[in-house]
Formats: C-alpha cells, sequence, structure tokens
C-alpha cells in the first residue's frame, strides 16, 4: 500500500468534514481508537502513519475486518488529518453510537448525569470518564453543552464515552418531565443552600443535574428539580470544577448503593 503524501488529496476534506458533521467523530491516538474498537464502535476510515507496533497492528486488523477502510499516510498529511498538534501515528473516523434517553434507564437504579450549558470540552469529556467509571447509567446533556463527540471531550473521557450512553438533547426540559413520570428522582446540585449530598438519598432512580461553570443551572431547572443538593466546602471558597464535582456526587451515590 502506498501512501497517501499530498496535503491536497480527498482524505483531509473527508476528514475536516467529519470533525464538523452530525454522524461522524474523529478519533486520534491508539488508545481511544483501540478504546473505540473494544467497544464495537464503527470505525470508517483508518488513517495511520508510520510503523505499528504489534498490539497496534492487532487493532488496525480488528477494525479492517469490521470492513474499516485503511490507509497509510505521510507525517505531513496526518498532522492535516489531526485535530491535535503532535498526533500520535494514527487518526480515524468513526460512526457516532446511536443512543435513546430510555437507554439510560434500563439498568435499574438509574443513575444519569444531566450536564447542561457546560461549555468546556474537557470538563465534559471528564464528566463522562468519571461517569462511566462510577458506574453511572448514563450521561445527557444539552444544546448548550460541548459536543461530547468533539476531539476535545473525546480525549478528555479516555474512552469512557464508549461504555455508557450518552445523548445530547434538544429538548432537556421535556426529557426530564419523561423520566420523572417513569419515576425518577431529579436532583438540581446547587453551590450553597441545599442537602448535603451525604444527607440524600441517592440509592433510588436518579438524575443529577449539573450546569455550566459559572452560572450554574437555570432558575426554571432548579424549580424543575425534586430537590437541590450541595457539595459541602470550607468557608472562603466558592465553588468546584463542575468536572470534579459531578465526580464526587456520582461516587457519593455510587458509595450508598454499595450499602
Amino acid at each position: 500500500m502506498s501512501a497517501i503524501t499530498s496535503r491536497h488529496h480527498a482524505i483531509v476534506k473527508e476528514f475536516r468534514e467529519a470533525a464538523r458533521g452530525r454522524d461522524l467523530m474523529l478519533l486520534d491516538g491508539w488508545h481511544l481508537l483501540t478504546e473505540a474498537v473494544n467497544a464495537g464502535i464503527v470505525v470508517e476510515t483508518l488513517a495511520v502513519c508510520g510503523l505499528p507496533t504489534a498490539d497496534e497492528q492487532t487493532v488496525i486488523d480488528r477494525a479492517r475486518r469490521a470492513n474499516a477502510r485503511v490507509v497509510e499516510v505521510s507525517g505531513a498529511v496526518l498532522n492535516a488529518l489531526s485535530p491535535v498538534n503532535s498526533p500520535t501515528g494514527v487518526v480515524a473516523t468513526a460512526r457516532k453510537p446511536l443512543t435513546v434517553a430510555a437507554d439510560m434507564l434500563a439498568p435499574a437504579p438509574a443513575l444519569v448525569l444531566a450536564g447542561l450549558g457546560i461549555q468546556d470540552a474537557g470538563n465534559i469529556g471528564a464528566i463522562i470518564r468519571s461517569a462511566a467509571a462510577a458506574g453511572s447509567t448514563g450521561v445527557m446533556v444539552d444544546q448548550a453543552t460541548a459536543d461530547p463527540w468533539g476531539w476535545k471531550a473525546l480525549r478528555a473521557s479516555m474512552g469512557g464515552v464508549f461504555h455508557l450512553p450518552v445523548i445530547r438533547s434538544r429538548h432537556p426540559l421535556g426529557t426530564l418531565a419523561e423520566w420523572r413520570s417513569a419515576g425518577v428522582s431529579i436532583v438540581a446540585t446547587v453551590p450553597r443552600d441545599g442537602v448535603a449530598i451525604y444527607d440524600t438519598d441517592l440509592r433510588r432512580p436518579t438524575v443529577v443535574l449539573m450546569g455550566g461553570e459559572g452560572p450554574g443551572l437555570a432558575a426554571e431547572v432548579i424549580a424543575a428539580a425534586d430537590a437541590r443538593v450541595t457539595i459541602p466546602m470550607n468557608d472562603g471558597v466558592e465553588s468546584l470544577n463542575v468536572a470534579v464535582a459531578a465526580a464526587l456526587i456520582l461516587y457519593e451515590a455510587r458509595r450508598q448503593r454499595a450499602r
């Protein structure tokens, strides 16, 4: 197989369109690609630069057997395909997993993290990583939240996005209303004046609402919740990073459910 060496090759346009598309995502690096292949994500095109290791070749072969197109590219072309400054030998396009809101309630008792207005892609990726690790049954974000399948969020999630349902809802309040009617408790996180997370029963089916950095949750969202919870902090500390706060709450839920 001869390597693609021209930055004007059609594959460059293909990858750039994938980065902006609704159905595809860009996977940069061997770790993310391996996680995707292990999770059964459909890889469409895989661009490799340099000689792969034995383990990397195994990933390539598995993707090829699942009908992925594999191409060899030069370093200059890999730089054009990759969204990062220092790509690590492989970039791929893959199909975003198809998920519906109901998928998050099936493993009982449900524990969903809903991120509303979280604009930093690194934070939403870290939240997804923590949610997967803590045993959350899903993550929902709204349209004002950074794309959970964008490359920055994917890298921050370390592949966690492939191991639990993730949806981006156009009507999050409507989705929350449907979940409440199914018996799910809606819990809003607030910086102060809520019930401490350690004094809140998180063992029942629960959706935890997290707001964006700075503004937090909108007043109408808080008003629609069944409960308000707060993470206790020392005096003089205004707030926690939203990804850290999400991890603390999810692991408190995990602790309670393990009793």
